[in-house]
């Protein structure tokens, strides 16, 4: 598809940022980095029977707690509330000790095989670009890894609502459910229809949740970020992508009602839409924090200098759009509300010295996930969904992937899970936070793994009845 024709996604509808340091890496615990009580020796030549058991008798090792089929190698067992660490390295200098180690774990990668387009097992990663490690990417294979790790696999047990055109969740009159969404729901509603079943219209709100949580390592089309989270379905766009505050404020509240911990927004008012005349979804945004949800909302595509609300809302986690190549996305609106960046597809803006910047060139590839086309009961991988809207669903399932690793505590309220994920994002553009990436593009790897946080300064209002001008 050529520049000028393709389509940026942007449902725009009718009608304070906390800082942080980076993160330190955590030291190495017993039980999920190595096995606990456990000290692997290997012996020097020559050390017989006799000599094993006298040194481990005098380094007061409980017992020899099995062999390995590996010469002169025994696996010990040391002695109840003994440090594993501290007895290897008195191990290893005694006579007759080549090394002792703690029993380390490994743990296998997950690497998914989802087809893709080209139905060839792990195929998918040709696709999404923006899953993998690198300068654009969010590493969802190292943010898999992490939650495997922490028996919480894709970010079980979560509840992330998307809130937009509906979601193809189930088979009902003419709508069918997508093949690579499970039935892994919360029940939702419909805010358009005013009734029980928030199936979408449009295709939008599906693309979003398949970011989310489309299943993973089934064998079928792509992949999800956050693959075990459970999907809220709150349609609030109409078939044309339209909604009105009346029932965008209805269904914020309702999420949060009803358990769900990250809502996603990826829609965007009109730029010259102002704080003082959405006074009811404001209100619903206040509501959905003290319930301690976390709203993640797009920035806005119409490359403006500010953010547009709801995003813009100081209750909202603001995300802007980035291309493969790791630029700001020339739709995307930044400003000084805008928290954090995510992959977006599309064009690079015009950014004189950013390296990873070159609008001359071709456009990186769009955001590609399973939705329906054509109709709501054909479904496939369509290549012109780009936009903030197609960001936000990136920040979200991170988010939902912190909440399930407990690297931050079990039920982390929403301040925390926005310092959670800026302190780990990768700094773009000029150094610390700026008006075009805000402090940087989320790392789903990071952003999971066991590694301490310091504390965010005091947060810093942000001005909330500026219109947002057009750039």
């Amino acid at each position: 598809m050529s520049s000028s024709s393709r389509a940026v996604v942007s449902l725009a509808i009718v009608a304070s940022a906390l800082g942080a340091t980076p993160a330190a890496s955590a030291a190495p615990r017993a039980g999920r980095d190595f096995r606990a009580g456990q000290v692997v020796v290997r012996y020097a030549p020559g050390l017989g029977a006799d000599g094993r058991s006298r040194l481990q008798h005098t380094a007061a090792v409980a017992s020899a707690h099995r062999p390995v089929p590996a010469p002169r190698t025994r696996v010990l067992r040391i002695r109840d509330g003994e440090s594993v660490r501290t007895k290897a390295a008195e191990l290893a200098r005694r006579p007759g000790v080549l090394s002792a180690t703690p029993n380390w774990i490994a743990r296998a990668s997950f690497v998914p095989d989802d087809p893709g387009r080209r139905a060839v097992p792990g195929g998918w990663a040709l696709s999404q670009w923006n899953f993998l490690a690198g300068v654009a990417g969010v590493n969802a294979p190292g943010a898999w890894d992490n939650l495997i790790a922490a028996g919480r696999p894709g970010g079980a047990g979560v509840t992330v609502a998307v809130v937009d055109t509906g979601v193809a969740y189930r088979d009902y009159k003419r709508f069918k459910r997508s093949p690579d969404l499970t039935r892994r729901l919360r029940r939702g509603y419909d805010f358009v229809d005013n009734d029980r079943y928030p199936l979408d219209h449009n295709g939008h709100g599906t693309h979003v949740a398949s970011t989310i949580a489309e299943t993973t390592g089934n064998g079928i089309a792509l992949t999800g970020l956050a693959y075990g989270a459970t999907i809220m379905p709150v349609r609030v766009l109409n078939r044309l992508g339209e909604g009105d505050s009346a029932a965008i404020s209805s269904g914020i509240r309702f999420a949060a009602k009803r358990g769900a911990k990250v809502i996603n927004l990826s829609f965007e008012f009109a730029s010259t839409v102002r704080s003082r005349e959405i006074p009811d979804i404001l209100s619903a945004l206040r509501y959905a924090r003290r319930k301690g949800a976390l709203v993640v909302g797009a920035s806005g595509n119409a490359s403006a200098r500010a953010v547009a609300y709801p995003a813009r809302a100081s209750d909202v986690l603001s995300v802007g759009a980035i291309t493969e190549h790791g630029c700001q996305a020339d739709y995307s609106n930044g400003g000084s509300s805008l928290d954090l960046t995510a992959p977006g597809g599309g064009a690079d803006a015009a950014i004189t010295g950013d390296p990873n910047c070159r609008p001359d060139d071709d456009p990186g590839r769009d955001i590609v996930q399973l939705t329906f086309t054509g109709s709501v009961r054909h479904f496939g991988l369509p290549t012109d969904y780009e936009g903030t809207s197609m960001a936000a669903p990136h920040v979200s399932a991170t988010a939902a992937l912190v909440v399930a690793s407990g690297v931050i505590g079990a039920d982390p309220s929403p301040a925390a899970l926005e310092r959670r994920l800026k302190a780990t994002a990768d700094d773009l553009g000029p150094a610390g936070r700026d008006s075009r990436y805000g402090v940087g593009k989320v790392d789903a790897a990071r952003a999971t793994a066991p590694v301490v946080v310091a504390p965010a300064p005091t947060p810093v209002p942000t001005p909330a009845v500026t219109p947002a001008p057009v750039g």
